[in-house]
């Protein structure tokens, strides 16, 4: 029987080869011929919201209009497209390549709050604005309260909620109102 000495280290060496593998290989960039990255850009995308609609925009520099495309699809907003690297003239030897090229794919889901008619979408300067209008039933909305009382009539502000939360609002309001 050999005597083998105790590594406390080895364990994490071997981890760290691993991760090291596993980046390198199926989550890594997959080079071409020139050496150049394929498929490995993603668009950086920011959303919002405002009180009449919800805004995506999207970077594509460099990109032109015929480079990508825009669907939506069983309430699902989807962006796919691909930046190609073009050479200026085969003379060029590049030594370093940074940005990434090749297909992509982004897709979201929209709330129910959205409504996809009417839909616009601009791209000016590398960027692609989509703009998604509200459904008018979720939109804010003022309610008149009128009733036997000593205060005057007044006026709350409603907003359409998920289904349900409207009797618990209302059982509310009748036990304040006691």
């Amino acid at each position: 029987m050999s005597i083998t000495r105790y590594d406390p280290f080895r364990d994490l060496r071997s981890l760290q080869d691993e991760v090291n593998r596993l980046f390198s290989t199926s989550l890594g960039r997959g080079f071409d011929d020139e050496g150049l990255a394929r498929g490995a850009w993603m668009p950086s995308v920011d959303i919002f919201e405002n009180k009449d609609s919800i805004v995506l925009e999207a970077e594509l520099p460099g990109m032109n209009r015929e480079d990508f495309e825009l669907t939506i699809e069983n309430n699902t907003l989807t962006l796919r497209g691909e930046r190609r690297f073009e050479k200026k003239d085969e003379a060029d030897n590049y030594h370093r390549v940074e940005r990434a090229y090749g297909q992509f794919t982004r897709s979201f889901t929209l709330p129910q709050t959205v409504s996809s008619e009417g839909a616009t979408a601009e791209y000016k300067n590398g960027v692609l604005r989509v703009t998604l209008h509200k459904r008018e039933e979720v939109k804010a909305r003022r309610i008149e309260i009128a009733g036997e009382g000593r205060s005057e009539p007044k006026t709350i502000e409603a907003k359409a909620e998920e289904p349900g939360t409207a009797n618990k609002q209302k059982a509310a309001t009748t036990n304040n109102a006691r």
